[in-house]
């Protein structure tokens, strides 16, 4: 797995070209393209959530942190990194 924490700061936003129904889940950097293989199919948003998944796992973060902002039924996404909600 791709080691993506360097990008991990408050309020980035993060482009991504997914592939569903690949052979293998993985995060790859292409160059400067974050490249999101999942295995699902792109139906009722289980594709997004396993990308949500995946990519949260390389940024080192939670998925409760990272928010689509555009492409919920498009290969091209943006996700953005939100604040860490504090414990109270």
């Amino acid at each position: 797995m791709t080691d993506l924490s360097h990008l991990a700061l408050p309020g980035a936003e993060i482009a991504v070209r997914v592939t569903p129904r690949a052979s293998r889940n993985a995060v790859v950097l292409d160059g400067e393209i974050i490249r999101v293989l999942v295995t699902v199919v792109p139906e009722d948003g289980k594709a997004n959530a396993a990308v949500v998944k995946l990519l949260a796992k390389a940024l080192g973060v939670t998925k409760s942190r990272l928010a689509l902002v555009r492409g919920a039924t498009s290969r091209d996404k943006l996700f953005r990194l939100d604040q860490p909600r504090s414990s109270r």
